[in-house]
């Protein structure tokens, strides 16, 4: 019996190793393999992951105090009666009773709402209460709703997508959470982005003409799209694991549909533009085999803060080459 059971596990285990081959040479992750990018990190970018913690700072407790968030750790105010306000770049902007800039994540969901913002997260990133939370003009309240929280509180939603506050706007109008780490943006009164004109209706990815780098590759948001030259392209593997994802996080996915410029081919023939199975268990799109990401310090679409840093990160070419740094 122990030799037919060994016998039979072996089996199962070279048919799935052979199952998770794909065709741009993906190694596939070892049993031990964890998964890095899931774990709590730096509040600026977000994180989320079954083992993080809720740290209490922005669940709702001590909601009574009438002092807005200031800075990470300080009390939670309530929202109170929402309003709109006119931001020169982004247009509608929605905000809470002494008008400080109300936030999305792009790593919840909306339908059926859920909140993936938690620990760190959230203490950069003060989740608001749905308690006392009023639509005022120009705002559907069809659209305001509750969330549940793990801790048990009750975060506010708008359109079906939990609200958040940015630590660091301290005045009103403050919007410098928009963007950060290509995930969080202002909310719009109907629970939308709230984003310049040039980044809307955007492919996943499409292309645009940059005046220092040429034609690069930007993502839904109208952000750079880069590549990490420590990756490999066959086998694809990458270097960037861990820490390194809060400052380069992955482009997910993008069906070939929702692409417009974007070279599906690359020098493998119907094997160029495949999806990334990494190690750390997220999946990340490719160009002609090649990991691409965003970078968090670019703030706005246009910004190419990330090229060349550190020798060794590059904006795109629709053909997945990078600009300014020659291939080995």
């Amino acid at each position: 019996m122990k030799t037919s059971w060994r016998s039979a596990s072996l089996v199962a285990s070279a048919a799935a190793v052979l199952a998770l081959t794909t065709a741009c040479g993906q190694e596939t992750p070892s049993a031990g393999s964890q998964n890095v990018g899931a774990t709590a990190a730096p509040g600026d970018y977000g994180s989320i992951g079954a083992g993080a913690q809720n740290s209490g700072v922005g669940n709702g407790q001590g909601a009574a105090s009438p002092t807005p968030t200031g800075a990470a750790g300080a009390p939670v105010a309530p929202a109170g009666k929402l309003s709109v306000s006119t931001n020169a770049e982004l247009g509608k902007v929605l905000t809470d009773s002494v008008g400080l800039t109300l936030y999305r994540f792009d790593q919840d969901t909306a339908e059926p709402p859920k909140t993936n913002c938690e620990g760190d997260c959230a203490t950069t990133w003060p989740p608001v209460p749905a308690d006392d939370a009023t639509a005022g003009e120009g705002i559907d309240k069809a659209l305001l709703g509750e969330v549940a929280r793990p801790d048990g509180t009750k975060q506010l939603t708008v359109g079906g997508w939990p609200v958040y506050r940015y630590a660091k706007d301290v005045n009103a109008g403050d919007v410098k959470g928009q963007g950060v780490g290509g995930k969080w943006y202002a909310l719009s009164p109907d629970g939308k982005k709230a984003q310049s004109a040039a980044a809307e209706d955007l492919p996943g990815l499409s292309t645009r003409n940059d005046p220092k780098l040429g034609e690069i590759v930007v993502d839904k948001n109208g952000h750079t799209v880069y590549r990490f030259m420590k990756d490999t392209q066959w086998p694809m593997s990458t270097a960037c694991t861990g820490k390194c994802l809060d400052k380069w996080p992955v482009v997910a996915p993008v069906a070939e549909k929702d692409t417009k410029g974007i070279d599906l081919q690359g020098s493998t023939p119907n094997r160029g533009y495949v999806v990334f199975d990494r190690p750390d268990g997220i999946k990340q799109q490719s160009i002609d085999c090649v990991p691409i990401y965003t970078f968090a310090g670019d703030e706005k679409p246009g910004d190419t803060n990330g090229q060349g840093v550190g020798g060794t990160w590059f904006a795109v070419r629709p053909d997945g080459k990078p600009v300014g740094a020659s291939e080995k």
